[in-house]
């Protein structure tokens, strides 16, 4: 995969790119009373639930957090601000895995190029003196966004149903190995997995300190996942098709192709009497 710029952005960086005239901070972490209460210099607030999703009311029908269609989310970027030629910083407080993998992604499947995550999130920038706001942002003029169609991979249940036991396919699952196993399962309404997904937690991306592993570690450990299979063969998922994001994050930091999203993830396969499968002996 050839990206021209990074997905990973230090907080270092951060501080030198904020003068930037085509720079865009955005906040996604959840809760907007959380941002309401302080927030990154700039950042203005995106929320998963109401703007980053399209929720349903059976979570059956897409699981927890579907995608909204793609104009409906250029009017998003439009509103605060983004262009095509934006340089977009988009953060959360768990590392990426919250809703700012997720944002990058939707970002990248219409096209955009110059998109970043902040590794270490709003706790990193702040330990590198990047001031903080508690007070209302001003709005952004609005942006010029036109697109009406996600250009990255989406794979769905049917296709889920057909690949799942294909050993020419990987279904990877980057939920907790005790979800995943089917020890416990504190979200969604029965635990375990998919039957033939392997699972390599989202939290394995990182390193102790919480920052994503070098772009060098990354690669190796993937390349030896994947055993060889193209991006196309590749299924990524989780719950709800946010915390695999991080993942397809991951693999883009690492130079790889970004494989499909299945997007419905373990909430939508769970609640439509699929098989599922536990290590419970």
């Amino acid at each position: 995969m050839n990206e021209s710029i990074s997905p990973i952005i230090s907080a270092s960086d951060l501080q030198t790119l904020s003068a930037s005239s085509a720079f865009v901070l955005i906040d996604a972490r959840f809760g907007k009373e959380n941002y309401d209460k302080s927030h990154l210099k700039g950042a203005l607030h995106v929320d998963l639930n109401r703007q980053l999703s399209d929720i349903k009311a059976d979570f059956a029908d897409g699981g927890r957090h579907p995608l909204p269609d793609a104009a409906r989310f250029s009017l998003l970027l439009e509103s605060l601000g983004i262009s095509p030629d934006s340089h977009v910083v988009v953060y959360d407080d768990k590392n990426g895995a919250n809703a700012a993998a997720r944002f990058w992604w939707m970002m990248k499947a219409v096209g955009h190029e110059k998109i970043q995550v902040l590794d270490g999130g709003m706790d990193a920038a702040i330990q590198a003196g990047f001031p903080i706001n508690t007070e209302l942002e001003k709005t952004p003029i609005k942006g010029i966004y036109k697109v009406d169609q996600w250009k990255l991979r989406i794979s769905d249940i049917s296709e889920i149903d057909k690949v799942s036991k294909d050993k020419n396919y990987l279904i990877i699952d980057v939920r907790e190995n005790e979800r995943y196993r089917g020890e416990k399962e504190p979200i969604d309404l029965v635990a375990g997995h998919i039957p033939g997904a392997v699972n390599i937690p989202f939290a394995s991306n990182l390193d102790p300190k919480g920052l994503f592993l070098s772009p060098t570690e990354l690669k190796a450990k993937y390349e030896k996942a994947l055993e060889g299979k193209s991006a196309e063969n590749v299924i990524v998922h989780c719950g709800s098709g946010v915390t695999a994001c991080h993942t397809l994050l991951a693999l883009a930091h690492a130079g790889m192709d970004i494989p499909k999203l299945y997007v419905g993830s373990w909430s939508e396969w769970s609640r439509n009497g699929r098989e599922i499968a536990t290590e419970l002996g």
